[in-house]
Parts: C-alpha cells; sequence; structure tokens
C-alpha cells in the first residue's frame, strides 16, 4: 500500500468503526476542611473530584514528585506529563469530533461541487445518511478526508479548524465541542501545571486539527501538541511562501506510534501518562518503564448518565487490554462515574 493511501485508510478505518459502531466505590464529595498535610493541599485543587483511590493515588504521586525531601523527587526539568485527548480530555462519542468536522467540511465545501449532488459518497453525506455514505467503505472515506484535509495552505486550514471549533455544536448535547472537555482533567492540567510539571496532549488525532485551539481549551501550546501528520511542501503563491498540506502520510501517532512520537518531539520518558483506550496502552508502558517514580492512570467511561458507558466492545475507545494490564498492575483506573462529581464545565451565562 502506498503512502497516501496509508494516511487515508489510517483515518478512514478510525472514522468508519466509530461511525458505525481497580478502582473503589467511594462516592463522598472532598470536603477540602484542614489542610494538614501536603497530600490534602494537592487533594484541594482538584475540586471535581471526588475523594477516592484514584483522586489520592493523583495527589499523593504529585506531592511526592515535587517534595525536594522526598526520596521520589523529580526535578522540574523532568516532569513531563503526557495525555491522550480523545475520551480523555474531552468527549469522543458518538465519533471522533475530527471526522464530525470532515463531515461539516462536505457541507460547507458543497457549494463549490455542484456534481457532489449525485456522487457517492458527497451525495448521501448531504442528504444526512450517514450509514449510506460509509457503504462505500474505505474508498468513500478517503474521499471524504482527501475532500477535506488535504490540498490547501497550513495557514488556511488553522483558519478553517478555528472557525469550525467556535461554532460547531455535539450532535447529542447541542453544547460546542470545547465545551465537551471534561472539567475534572482541566482542573488536573492547572494543578501539574502549577507543580512545575510540561505538559504535552499524544493523540491519535491530527497535530493540525488539534494546534488552533489546544491553548485556549487546555492552555497546552501549539509546540506541545503530538499527533498524526500528513506530509507538507513548501511553495512560493501569489510571492508568499506557504506549506501546502498533501495526501501523504508524515507520522501515525497511534498504539506503539506514541511512545515514538514523545521520543521525536520532547527527548525525554514521561513521569506521568493519562490515557483511556487500547490505542494508549504502549504510551503508558513506556512511561511505566522509566527508572524512578511514575503514574499511569486510565479514564474509565462508566457514567451513561453524565457521557458514556463503554470499554471493552465499543469501536470508539476501546479499552480491553489496556484495562486488563492497567488491573494487573495496578495502575490508577479513574471510574468517570465513582469518581468525578463533574463532568463537564458548567456554562456561564455571560458565555458565547
Amino acid at each position: 500500500m502506498n503512502t497516501n493511501r496509508h494516511l487515508l485508510l489510517w483515518f478512514a478505518m478510525m472514522s468508519i468503526s466509530a461511525a458505525l459502531g481497580g478502582c473503589s466505590n467511594q462516592r463522598s464529595g472532598y470536603a477540602g476542611s484542614s489542610l494538614s498535610s501536603p497530600t490534602q493541599a494537592h487533594a484541594a485543587a482538584l475540586a471535581s473530584w471526588n475523594d477516592s483511590p484514584a483522586k489520592r493515588s493523583i495527589t499523593a504521586f504529585v506531592a511526592r514528585v515535587t517534595n525536594p525531601q522526598s526520596p521520589d523527587f523529580v526535578p522540574p526539568a523532568e516532569r513531563i506529563a503526557v495525555f491522550d485527548n480523545d475520551g480523555t480530555l474531552w468527549a469522543e462519542q458518538p465519533m471522533y469530533f475530527q471526522f464530525m468536522f470532515a463531515m461539516d467540511r462536505v457541507k460547507a465545501l458543497a457549494p463549490n461541487h455542484p456534481e457532489w449532488e449525485e456522487k457517492e459518497p458527497f451525495a448521501s453525506l448531504l442528504k444526512g445518511d450517514l450509514k449510506s455514505a460509509l457503504a462505500g467503505g474505505e474508498k468513500a472515506m478517503i474521499e471524504i478526508i482527501a475532500a477535506t484535509h488535504f490540498g490547501m495552505t497550513t495557514e488556511e486550514f488553522d483558519t478553517v479548524v478555528k472557525d469550525w471549533i467556535g461554532t460547531a455544536k455535539h450532535p447529542k448535547t447541542s453544547k460546542l465541542y470545547t465545551e465537551m472537555v471534561y472539567q475534572p482533567m482541566l482542573e488536573l492540567l492547572s494543578h501539574l501545571r502549577e507543580n512545575g510539571f510540561k505538559l504535552f496532549i499524544v493523540s491519535g488525532g491530527g497535530i493540525e486539527f488539534m494546534r488552533p485551539w489546544s491553548e485556549r481549551v487546555y492552555g497546552i501550546p501549539p509546540e506541545q501538541v503530538i499527533g498524526s501528520s500528513g506530509k507538507t511542501k513548501f511553495e512560493i503563491r501569489d510571492g508568499k511562501p506557504v506549506l501546502v498540506k498533501l495526501p501523504e502520510i508524515n507520522f501515525i501517532d497511534d498504539k506503539e506510534g506514541k511512545p515514538v512520537g514523545i521520543n521525536q518531539h520532547i527527548g525525554r520518558r514521561p513521569i506521568a501518562a493519562f490515557g483511556n483506550s487500547d490505542g494508549d496502552l504502549a504510551m503508558l508502558q513506556w512511561t511505566a518503564g522509566r527508572a524512578g517514580p511514575n503514574l499511569c492512570v486510565f479514564i474509565h467511561h462508566t457514567d451513561a448518565d453524565r457521557e458514556w458507558a463503554y470499554d471493552r466492545a465499543s469501536p470508539v475507545g476501546k479499552l480491553d487490554k489496556a484495562l486488563d494490564e492497567a488491573i494487573r498492575r495496578e495502575w490508577t483506573i479513574v471510574s468517570m462515574k465513582d469518581d468525578w462529581a463533574q463532568v463537564f464545565p458548567v456554562r456561564k451565562k455571560d458565555d458565547r
């Protein structure tokens, strides 16, 4: 298979499957009254987390590695924490949000492509018939991705993504996609940052899809975002230097690719890693293999009322082998239902 088709097929198959398809049960809320220890002070920063073993394992780890008197002290320069994005920092159901973006782009570009009214998969997609649109399998998805992600400059794509992320809403919740981030994880990002950690997103999603909004939403600048990418080509257009997005593979940052991406982009092995699916297992294994203290955390989607409940059988965010290994190795498993007092941020009245 040539590299063009490999890149498109990777994203296509993720989208097709998505479209068709040891924690305690402690529930008491954290009172945060008298803070008599550093660990309690760390716990107070995570207001949307219930006082459960999962929360305590995280706060105790942060307390240990930031205390100069602790045998587990880690210098600030080595405090690297990596986070998956889909299903870890924001939701990923009923399908990956980047595919939602691709579908919306087809609709936006349709006026410039009257031939799409009779050409599949675009004709069915424009009629809202996703099942028929994807009936063409690999070939159909390759056409959708090629039409919406490539051929433009990186700056043009950046603008398109920013416009979409600022207005597009989730089909079930009617929230902006940036309102589908997890409040407990936002608090954790802030807490780690305040304690000298350098944070990176390490996602199978497109690097150029995440970078335009990651700093505004997560406080993670674009240079600290690692993701899958296509090749770009330098050109002079209208007298200006640009980079043009090509339908060719550069790097796939998923599964075993995540440790490779971490090594290439960061050059240090993380001391903390957070994921939610089998696609994140290699990243957590890489983190657990370092000499010295480490923290490996899986977010387990167990809350069908406030979010979604899924794991081993889900076509999106499947958590199967990774769940078994997390239990066996006694990694931290965060039950969304049991460990989070709040899931999504509360929208303020004056928010747009």
